[in-house]
């Protein structure tokens, strides 16, 4: 049994590595020449690949086909790869001398590692949110008694959680191989997707307000069920877990859905990791409590606490769906929700929230309080404020009141004229990590001062605005531009360019540590 137990964990992590070594189109190899070492790439026809650095030298050269080079000592090389619609991530070849040949992997950057996991952690946050939902809490008294009709125990519950790990793992590789990581990364900035996501969200909430009912067809799950109980095995467990995932859509599709969104674009496998981590968060009590059906005695039975823990989750879907809006808002210009305007909505859900909970238990009037404490916390907010809490859903604050470019070629004309380096910023109206540090590091008072000595370019990748005479938004200018020329597609992105527009220091991703982006910066 503990045997296939772990073949079935084994071949769900396969799956995933697999899945994260598809996508390089660059092959590295190596041979000793004398006391020097030889670096060859092979490149996939159809991409081209940008050599970023060797080890300390920028090079930023493009590359198709195959590139060789002869150095004195090994070193990293930094490189990444593009075709006419897609680019990978920057990744780091590093290898180890073995006598006369060489050895090394691509490795994922720390920027990407870190994103992983805060997609991780975010779905294991909606995961732990969705067990206390009205569509979730009843199923485990039900689930825990087909296994015990079952005559189950340790196994069919370490299964079933398994089952549940697998099914939401295999939606999130699904979505992605069906649209594909930069096709996601598009989808996530689209006014129509964002829009419907807005639209979902607020129907959801009205849903949990008690306004109406949404469910998928009785007959789904009705015939998934009996299809479980007339099944032995494996597969009877498997059709169990997804009875579970169908008849809790109504609470866990906003969630799912917002969580998806959110590793759009991130990387290829960032769907998948994220599922992974609802799927962990929502199978532990499933599992536990068909292991230890005894536990049943101590839960709480369904009741008020439950349909407040509904409407607090559809004051809180409310706030988070005017990102979404706010995401088209920004990227078509249509200039509908200013940042003040945002404030004073997530103002209003909040204080409706604090103002509902206040009538409840002990428990609801300190998170009231808490409620109304964030209340307090945002109103400074609609006169200037920066509000750094909600830096990452709102729309971003107003710039100093300096000259910042939005032009490639005219920030670099001017920055020749006035002999100024340039600091090359790629962000996104959608980014999350982008109002992140906008919020955190380069609004700070000593960043700014240093940052006077730099001409700005700030280009947005996902400007739907400006097309020009082929159809081109300059949105997609600038993601192009910063694919093919500086070999990345993640934001943000900042890049320090000598007057003359070349590449004097080694790129600098998100990271909200002001002291390392001091660091960084070269003036």
């Amino acid at each position: 049994m503990m045997k296939r137990i772990g073949l079935l964990i084994g071949c769900l992590f396969a799956f995933l590595m697999l899945s994260a070594q598809v996508f390089q189109p660059v092959t590295w190899s190596g041979e000793r020449v004398g006391d020097s070492v030889r670096l060859t790439a092979t490149i996939e026809p159809g991409w081209h690949m940008t050599l970023i650095s060797i080890g300390d030298e920028m090079i930023g050269e493009e590359y198709a086909e195959t590139y060789s080079v002869t150095l004195a000592q090994a070193q990293p090389i930094r490189f990444n790869a593009c075709d006419d619609k897609t680019c990978t991530s920057p990744e780091i070849w590093e290898y180890t001398s073995n006598n006369s040949s060489l050895s090394g992997a691509p490795s994922l950057s720390s920027g990407t590692e870190r994103s992983l996991l805060i997609i991780f952690l975010l779905g294991l946050l909606g995961g732990f949110m969705a067990i206390f939902t009205p569509c979730v809490w009843p199923i485990i008294p039900m689930t825990v008694s087909f296994f015990l009709k079952k005559g189950g125990g340790i196994k069919d519950a370490v299964l079933y959680g398994i089952s549940i790990v697998i099914i939401y793992v295999g939606l999130g590789l699904l979505i992605t191989i069906i649209f594909g990581a930069s096709a996601l990364n598009a989808l996530s900035t689209n006014a129509i997707v964002n829009l419907f996501f807005f639209a979902l969200l607020v129907v959801f909430a009205l849903s949990f307000f008690g306004l109406f009912e949404i469910t998928l067809p009785d007959s789904w799950s009705t015939a998934l069920d009996n299809k479980a109980r007339s099944t032995g095995g494996f597969l009877s467990i498997l059709l169990m877990a997804f009875t579970l995932v169908i008849v809790s859509f109504s609470c866990t599709g906003p969630i799912i859905g917002t969580l998806l969104v959110e590793a759009a674009g991130k990387s290829l496998l960032a769907p998948a990791i994220g599922m992974l981590g609802f799927a962990i968060a929502l199978a532990i009590p499933f599992a536990l409590f068909a292991m230890f059906p005894n536990w049943m005695k101590q839960l709480p039975k369904s009741g008020d606490w439950m349909t407040s823990f509904k409407v607090t989750l559809a004051f809180v879907e409310l706030a988070l769906s005017l990102k979404f809006f706010s995401v088209a808002d920004m990227a078509y210009g249509w200039g509908i929700l200013p940042r003040w305007l945002f404030i004073t909505l997530w103002i209003v859900c909040f204080a409706g929230l604090g103002v509902y909970l206040i009538r409840k238990s002990w428990l609801g009037k300190t998170l009231a309080i808490v409620s109304f404490a964030f209340v307090l916390y945002l109103i400074p907010g609609l006169w200037g404020a920066p509000v750094k809490l909600i830096s990452a859903f709102a729309p971003p604050m107003p710039v100093e009141e300096r000259e910042v470019f939005s032009d490639y070629e005219e920030g670099l004309l001017f920055a020749k004229q006035h002999d100024k380096p340039i600091l090359l910023d790629f962000t996104g109206y959608g980014c999350v990590n982008c109002r992140k540090m906008e919020a955190y590091v380069i609004s700070n008072d000593s960043v700014q001062a240093r940052l006077k000595n730099y001409v700005l370019i700030t280009l947005y990748v996902d400007d739907k605005l400006d097309k020009d005479a082929d159809g081109e938004s300059e949105g997609n200018e600038n993601s192009r531009l910063q694919r093919e020329v500086y070999g990345s597609n993640a934001q943000p992105y900042y890049i320090q360019l000598s007057p003359q527009g070349e590449i004097i220091s080694e790129p600098y991703a998100f990271s909200v540590k002001v002291d390392d982006f001091l660091n960084w910066l070269k003036y």
